[in-house]
């Protein structure tokens, strides 16, 4: 096992001792993705909805240097047809970008990093393979002596656009090696048999243009079929209550409110949780950030922003148009690009039947009180 390649499944152990809700149905629609023209997969969500649990439930599951069959067997996804022919068979390289960033003595170095220490692995592990000095080209390198194709899970992609956020050259060296291992003519079905990216951010455009055009996304605004997997569902939720004795009712008014036409209904999961943990129900998903955050675009009052959140703490939805957004945090031009960002950072619920946002639930409103009301 290695810090990048095959990472083992520590992480999904670590996980499965606590309290557990099964979301490993997941999987099922990863491996209908496997070697095909949609092996490309992008999740952004929120922080603290469940990003790295599901990174790190992939890795147990298709990492071929360990046995991970006792921690699925008793979860949804052993029932699928497609449970054993996948179950650790794969290479799998694992990037944490936010480990990256924070081991770089200068941010500016990230990339160069990463891709220094993730060839090392690849050259020990596979000396037969031409060396390399880029990623790209070793994973082709690897491809071509052996046949071998990966699996390549990339946990927080977007950290670099977000700690980065006046860096255009990073941003850019950054968005090149990405190009160059899912995007590249002929060799990325070579090398790769699936990637799974998660982050907050849905991929950064140029223009209308996604800067990683092959990926399929799904996002706080468009989940489409993996909705269920955004938070916990109600039906998840009322169970964990009747488990644990405590209130439903006071469960949805504090946590629900995110809404899909696949999904009516989906609460924030590190607050269920948490509140089922401490037997009490508060703000636990907003404690896990500041309201300065979001007083910082609150402030900015684009078109009237301050009024649309005024109405909407007295329970209006405001009409929004999202394709104006460049999936950053820079180029913020207009009051419904505000509003969009709030919305991938959890802090609006998006409704796509009448396009409009709304605050989703009780904690959530807490925080924006805070952040209008205090100087």
């Amino acid at each position: 096992m290695g810090n990048y390649l095959n990472i083992g499944n520590a992480g999904f152990k670590a996980v499965r001792k606590g309290l557990y809700v099964d979301k490993s149905g997941m999987i099922a629609f990863i491996n209908e993705s496997l070697g095909t023209m949609d092996k490309l997969t992008c999740v952004s969500r929120p922080r603290r909805f469940g990003k790295s649990f599901a990174a790190k439930m992939l890795c147990a599951y298709y990492d071929k240097s360990c046995d991970s069959k006792e921690l699925f067997e008793d979860l949804e996804i052993a029932k699928a047809p497609s449970f054993e022919a996948h179950l650790n068979q794969y290479d799998v390289i694992y990037l944490d970008i936010t480990w990256f960033i924070s081991n770089a003595a200068d941010i500016r170095d990230t990339v160069k990093n990463l891709q220094a220490e993730v060839v090392k692995e690849l050259t020990e592990a596979y000396p037969q393979a031409p060396e390399a000095s880029t990623l790209p080209k070793a994973l082709s390198n690897v491809a071509q002596a052996t046949g071998q194709k990966f699996i390549v899970i990339i946990d927080e992609w977007d950290a670099l656009f977000r700690e980065a956020r006046q860096d255009t050259a990073l941003q850019e060296e950054y968005i090149q090696l990405l190009r160059g291992m899912f995007k590249s003519s002929g060799q990325t079905d070579k090398m790769i048999e699936a990637a799974y990216m998660t982050g907050i951010l849905p991929i950064k455009k140029y223009g209308t243009e996604s800067a990683l055009t092959d990926f399929r996304e799904y996002t706080m605004a468009t989940p489409r079929k993996l909705a269920e997997y955004v938070g916990f569902t109600e039906r998840e939720v009322r169970r964990l209550c009747e488990e644990h004795q405590m209130d439903f009712a006071e469960a949805r008014h504090w946590y629900d409110g995110y809404s899909f036409p696949q999904m009516e209904s989906v609460y924030s999961p590190n607050s269920v949780m948490e509140a089922v943990k401490n037997r009490e129900f508060g703000t636990y998903w907003t404690e896990s950030g500041t309201y300065e955050s979001l007083k910082l675009y609150i402030d900015m009052d684009e078109d009237g922003l301050k009024e649309a959140i005024v109405q909407m703490l007295g329970g209006a939805h405001c009409p929004i148009d999202i394709g104006t957004f460049q999936n950053d945090m820079t180029s913020i031009r207009r009051r419904d690009d505000v509003l969009t960002l709030l919305v991938y950072l959890g802090y609006l619920a998006y409704r796509a039947k009448d396009r409009t946002v709304s605050i989703p639930n009780e904690e959530v409103r807490q925080e924006f009180v805070r952040a209008v009301t205090v100087g």
